[in-house]
């Protein structure tokens, strides 16, 4: 499903199934999950084959996909990505740098957020046009438009930091859903980035989906950009 948010020049895989070989995980990746619940060993091993079957597309050998300082996939030299992993769903995509500067998945149930948690994760412009969006309706069914702010800001997350190697709060991205009146269940985003620095981006824009009970969302920077 990632791959209907994302241009031909990035490479996608994703699974709904964690059924994975026994030796799926490389030693180094393995050695990670020694003190892992079965819950995290089957994200962790899953997402990870969606992300050499996506390299494999490249032509890119199987290597390990190591975290970084804050949790970020390693990549090869010359590769930007992205992984991301929900109840009944995991998925990698991946790019070579000469065509992508920076890429960032997400999915997410498509539910509501838990209680208080929209007021922890949006500024009071996204709140008042969360609520707004609601009000109104639209979409195919209801659309879950807190959820799909909350996974649009990960994605944006996941494209910064490899950029930047900084942190970007909640509160250091301004979301605003291209929301059109009547039945959709897709559409596109504008990340406006609050957090200052030396060649710091100053916005980034995305594409949304909603289908089989998830909230997709996805961020690309090509190289041209």
């Amino acid at each position: 499903m990632i791959d209907d948010l994302l241009p031909a020049t990035v490479s996608c895989a994703d699974t709904t199934v964690d059924d994975v070989p026994a030796d799926a995980l490389f030693p180094e990746e393995a050695s990670l999950l020694r003190t892992s619940v079965p819950k995290r060993r089957r994200e962790f091993t899953s997402v990870r084959v969606c992300a050499r079957l996506a390299m494999a597309d490249l032509g890119l050998p199987p290597v390990p996909v190591l975290p970084g300082p804050r949790g970020e996939p390693g990549w090869p030299e010359g590769i930007v990505g992205s992984m991301t992993h929900c109840a009944g769903y995991r998925a990698a995509a991946v790019a070579r740098s000469s065509d992508v500067r920076a890429l960032g998945i997400d999915a997410e149930p498509h539910a509501p957020l838990p209680e208080n948690v929209l007021e922890s994760i949006a500024l009071p412009s996204e709140h008042r046009r969360v609520l707004d969006a609601a009000e109104r309706g639209g979409g195919t069914g209801p659309i879950h438009w807190d959820r799909l702010l909350f996974s649009a800001k990960e994605s944006v997350y996941k494209a910064w930091y490899p950029l930047m190697r900084t942190r970007l709060d909640f509160e250091d991205a301004d979301i605003e859903f291209d929301w059109t009146p009547g039945p959709t269940t897709s559409g596109v985003f504008h990340a406006r980035l609050l957090r200052t620095a030396p060649g710091a981006p100053t916005a980034f824009d995305g594409r949304w989906l909603v289908r089989d009970r998830l909230a997709l969302t996805a961020v690309i920077v090509t190289a041209a950009a």
